[in-house]
């Protein structure tokens, strides 16, 4: 068996697969998030070691692990774990939807080095705009870290006490050379920091280390299995529903938005706020559009309105034309395509018949046509998407997968588990450490239906969404 560990914003899932890939058990743990001040996303890092063992002793109660052979990693991408020289966290972890350092990452970005040598524009959820601020705002604890790492590179830490990190994570730190895939002691230097205080590097198809004895006798798996580097968790998501060729694709309704493009070849474009990024297999890349809010802007609705975010969208029955009420979900700032941190999110053209139906679709389109917008920047890129398959908690919702596809105008494939995407990534990652194996198996999954875009409603979705579009630059217009 392998095992995949998927380290999200809400949960951390585990999945195991058996050697002919089929899904043999999963389990998850939830997670919250703290916002101390506005603009701020953080997570303790001992909530997340808490959430691997229940995870792991919830897989074990349901199958002997003894079999396990190898182990995957995802997890959410960017965010700053910051370690003493004893491997001791020194603050919470700053999330990649955290905005506090949008003045650093303007900063950075102003020095035509970063662009060039890390094909993407310094957005404020990067990692190394983070240190900048703790180097400003708290300064003993820039002075005693010892190492930065990524999330799930933290968690590796507790698996096999190994500081390592891999190609399609530490892509979106700011300090890395996506293009020659490795640090660039340029970019750190310019941050006051140096490659002894960044993990080592591997594939994510590649061993990273072994697991820990005592982990290993506590959950019941074989001495010395090995634990992949893994992926961040959209370089995951992407081997997990087979998309490792150019011209395929996938859409991510998951707490944040995204449309992932694999690529073979490096195509930076940081001037249309595309993420530019290594893959998880060697040799490859991926250009994405990131929005911040998809699932968190209607699980926002939903604590707003006391309702259940599922009902919600269960209510609303076939796919209708938009209405007049528009909904930007810029809750937290926005990534692609407007590099935003302090725009806001608005609903507009409310009237006395507007109800909780309405504001519900309202803000299912307008994560579609942020979406939308990324798709317009990955093809001013030469991007193409021949196949598109749909991941994340969002796809459960018939009706929001039927307005996407005729936003994008663009049929989407709904993969059987594609909720599990990340985490059955990481463990095809795992399988691959293991054996030996490569992008060859990162097949894509059985689909379980296909959504075409509605041609009776194309064009009332293309006349919103250039509604949309004049209220997105009216709002951002505003001091």
């Amino acid at each position: 068996m392998y095992l995949g560990l998927d380290l999200g914003t809400s949960g951390l899932k585990g999945v195991l697969i058996d050697a002919d890939q089929a899904l043999i058990a999963q389990a998850s743990a939830p997670l919250t998030v703290s916002r101390p001040a506005p603009g701020w996303s953080e997570q303790n890092p001992s909530e997340w070691l808490a959430a691997a063992e229940l995870v792991l002793s919830d897989l074990a109660g349901q199958t002997s692990l003894d079999a396990v052979r190898g182990i995957g990693l995802s997890g959410q991408m960017h965010g700053a774990t910051l370690l003493d020289a004893s491997d001791a966290v020194l603050r919470p972890c700053i999330l990649w939807n955290d905005t506090r350092a949008h003045e650093e990452a303007a900063a950075r970005d102003a020095d035509p080095v970063f662009r060039a040598v890390t094909g993407n524009i310094v957005f404020p959820g990067f990692t190394a705009p983070k240190l900048d601020w703790v180097r400003t705002h708290e300064p003993a604890h820039w002075d005693a870290c010892a190492t930065v790492l990524l999330p799930k590179d933290y968690l590796r830490l507790w698996l096999s006490g190994d500081r390592v990190s891999e190609m399609s994570d530490a892509a979106g730190t700011a300090w890395f050379d996506t293009g020659a895939r490795d640090w660039s002691d340029d970019l750190l230097g310019r941050c006051g920091l140096s490659r002894a205080q960044m993990p080592s590097l591997v594939e994510g198809n590649a061993v990273s280390g072994t697991l820990r004895d005592t982990l290993a006798d506590r959950f019941g798996l074989p001495a010395g299995v090995p634990v992949a580097g893994g992926g961040g968790d959209n370089a995951a998501s992407a081997i997990g529903v087979g998309v490792v060729r150019p011209g395929e694709a996938f859409v991510s309704l998951g707490t944040s938005g995204v449309l992932f493009a694999a690529d073979s070849a490096y195509r930076p474009a940081p001037e249309t706020a595309v993420h530019s990024f290594c893959h998880a297999l060697p040799g490859t890349w991926h250009q994405m559009g990131v929005i911040l809010a998809a699932t968190d802007a209607l699980n926002w609705l939903a604590e707003l309105l006391e309702a259940d975010p599922a009902v919600l969208t269960e209510d609303l029955g076939p796919l209708q034309p938009p209405g007049a009420p528009v909904f930007l979900p810029y809750l937290g700032g926005e990534r692609t395509p407007l590099n935003d941190a302090a725009i806001r999110g608005s609903f507009a053209g409310l009237d006395h018949a507007t109800d909780r139906a309405a504001l519900t679709r309202a803000v299912l389109e307008g994560v579609c046509f942020a979406l939308a917008d990324c798709q317009d920047a990955l093809s001013a890129t030469g991007t193409r998407i021949e196949s598109l398959t749909a991941v994340g908690g969002g796809s459960r919702s018939d009706y929001w997968l039927a307005a996407l596809a005729t936003a994008l105008d663009q049929e989407i494939a709904l993969p059987e588990g594609g909720e599990a995407g990340a985490a059955f990534g990481a463990a095809r990652l795992g399988l691959m450490a293991a054996t030996g194996a490569g992008a060859e198996i990162a097949t894509a999954p059985p689909i379980a239906r296909r959504i075409a875009p509605d041609p009776a409603l194309r064009a009332a979705f293309a006349d919103s969404h250039a509604r949309y579009r004049a209220l997105r630059d009216a709002i951002g217009a505003l001091p």
